[in-house]
């Protein structure tokens, strides 16, 4: 089958002009050109095959999707029959039944749900099942590169049409280019809020500690050791197009006879600065923190979002509930790695942490911590990532709470509130169907059917 090429903007939150910081300036340098090359071959590849149909053109095209069911998500009401009109990009109206304009295409998704995209707010393109430790030693940047346009894809056609990448572990700004592709139609994918690479300590998280030092294996994170070298690191991450910062907060954990402890990797004053350097140009800091008192010190700096978050001490819950910092649990990463571990006896220490975690996630909820829908996939299969809310519910919340903590508060975290994560005119029609009612069985999110993005369709299982 040949493959036409065109460029388009489906999907683009806003026009590149000045001042957007929707879409960032494309780097220019040699490895970024490299991977933009590899698109088109890709692309081609992605639309030859079964795993999704070609974006329909989106502009000034209406279509009308009509479905048995469609969920209000600020209000929690289940309205049947949904319609939704799209014009273009955005959502034109919603209810009952809405205006059929000239010429729309009308679309029945029969006995389905409508709702809106799926929101990751914790996912790794860049990583994939296996060890990953050795994968980010072995496999070439290009390489791992091509492995995150194929996640991409993958988690866009499970319904997720937003998501923030937390690191590529090792690949650099690889992911500038990714975020980029997706903007300009070359290939399919989430609207991504990306990283880059993240932040560690010199022997910290995410460093290469059990190799021949001689060899000298480099960390899979960037390396600040103090605050100057935060602000300098921070900067050169934005450099390269970077939305937000991830920081490594926390080190190893370990949880013995009911105790957790984990060692904090940078001051209260270290993260402060930090925040206050990724302020000066709008953008925030997310953290890996797993428990106290790195949680604290990072509470304290004031970052968007605490991840993991395995034990929060009072004063901690209090002030995320002050401040709205949004705890991103990832049960989904620790369910994988208890099912998949390499002998019984680290089975046991993962079940152990999961309950540990399940037992502080009530405890979390009931202070009334902010919640955000994130997963960890990568070492785990990309596409396979709602089964976070499944736990999510598994561990506490109602399957609305839960909806709504990965769609309107997913949104706030990404930056796009007002644009995402609910059905309502003038926002970007980024919309899936799923079998059933959710808020009755949370576990149709895992069989989506229907997905379209800023107008155009990217999934289509039904006639």
């Amino acid at each position: 089958m040949r493959c036409s090429w065109r460029r388009n903007t489906q999907g683009v939150l806003a026009q590149d002009k000045p001042g957007s910081d929707i879409i960032p300036g494309i780097m220019k340098s040699k490895s970024a050109l490299f991977v933009q090359f590899s698109f088109v071959f890709l692309t081609c590849l992605f639309f030859s095959t079964g795993f999704a149909q070609s974006p329909s053109s989106a502009a000034k095209h209406a279509v009308v999707l009509h479905a048995a069911r469609l969920l209000d998500i600020e209000t929690g009401k289940i309205i049947t029959p949904g319609e939704v009109l799209v014009e273009g990009e955005r959502i034109a109206e919603v209810g009952l039944a809405v205006k059929r304009p000239s010429g729309a295409e009308v679309i029945d998704l029969g006995d389905t749900t409508l709702l809106p995209g799926l929101i990751d707010a914790h996912i790794h393109l860049f990583l994939h099942p296996g060890a990953e430790d050795l994968q980010t030693v072995e496999e070439s940047v290009p390489e791992r590169t091509i492995s995150a346009v194929l996640a991409a894809r993958d988690d866009l056609m499970a319904g997720f049409t937003a998501e923030r990448d937390m690191g590529t572990e090792g690949a650099g700004s690889a992911d500038t280019a990714v975020r980029n592709a997706i903007n300009h139609g070359a290939i399919p994918g989430p609207r991504l809020r990306i990283s880059g690479n993240a932040v560690d300590i010199l022997g910290g998280h995410e460093d290469a500690i059990h190799y021949n030092p001689e060899q000298h294996v480099l960390s899979n994170a960037t390396y600040a050791n103090n605050a100057a070298e935060l602000v300098a690191v921070i900067r050169q991450q934005f450099k390269e197009g970077a939305d937000f910062i991830k920081i490594y907060e926390t080190g190893p954990d370990s949880l013995r006879d009911g105790r957790f402890s984990t060692p904090f990797q940078y001051t209260e004053d270290d993260l402060r600065v930090a925040v206050q350097e990724a302020a000066r140009t709008g953008r925030r800091v997310a953290v890996h923190a797993t428990g106290e008192p790195g949680t604290l010190y990072a509470a304290r700096a004031g970052v968007v979002s605490i991840d993991h978050g395995y034990q929060l001490s009072d004063e901690t819950m209090r002030l995320m509930r002050e401040k709205q910092i949004f705890a991103v649990p990832t049960f989904a990463i620790a369910e994988y790695f208890a099912e998949h571990a390499a002998s019984p006896a680290q089975a046991e220490r993962e079940h152990r942490m999961q309950d540990f975690h399940a037992q502080e996630f009530r405890k979390q909820l009931a202070a009334g911590v902010p919640m955000a829908v994130g997963s960890d996939v990568g070492p785990f299969p990309h596409g396979t990532q709602a089964r976070e809310f499944n736990l999510m519910v598994k561990y506490g919340m109602t399957p609305l709470a839960a909806l709504q903590a990965g769609l309107l508060n997913g949104a706030k975290l990404l930056g796009w509130q007002d644009q995402i994560g609910a059905l309502k005119p003038g926002y970007l029609a980024d919309i899936i169907a799923v079998p059933g009612d959710p808020l009755a069985d949370i576990g149709v999110l895992e069989k989506v059917s229907f997905v379209i993005k800023g107008g155009a369709v990217y999934r289509r299982d039904h006639p």
